[in-house]
């Protein structure tokens, strides 16, 4: 971009914007960023492979099949199959799955400053 100056001379302005992919070109080029992302990619995908036998193992403990929770939640047992598998769900289907499995009085606890913050799950089923 060209303007003139108060003085009648040309003044080139320089570009502001910066694209994202070379801000972060940028950034994981500093020392240590790259690695730390890997890590926390890592991290991340470990997380999902244990939430994920997690909801497998919950069902095992209840001593259910997929067929057998899938009858229940009135599903196919492919559908049992992909839950178990997904790495995000809504609360009242973890809820509905959580029931179709035995468990009793299912609840999610997060400790908040100090405080446990209790979610009665059974409020969150979706009911038939």
């Amino acid at each position: 971009m060209t303007s003139t100056s108060r003085s009648d001379e040309p003044v080139t302005a320089e570009p502001t914007f910066v694209r994202g992919n070379k801000r972060l070109d940028e950034m994981l080029a500093k020392p240590g960023v790259a690695e730390r992302v890997a890590l926390i990619q890592a991290e991340s995908r470990e997380l999902d492979r244990v939430y994920a036998e997690n909801l497998a193992v919950i069902r095992k403990a209840g001593d259910q099949t997929q067929a057998e929770v899938a009858v229940r939640m009135g599903v196919d047992q492919g559908a049992v199959s992909r839950l178990e598998r997904r790495d995000d769900m809504l609360l009242s289907t973890l809820a509905d799955y959580l029931h179709a499995t035995g468990a009793e009085h299912p609840r999610l606890v997060a400790t908040i400053n100090g405080v446990e913050v209790e979610l009665d799950l059974d409020r969150l089923r979706r009911r038939a």
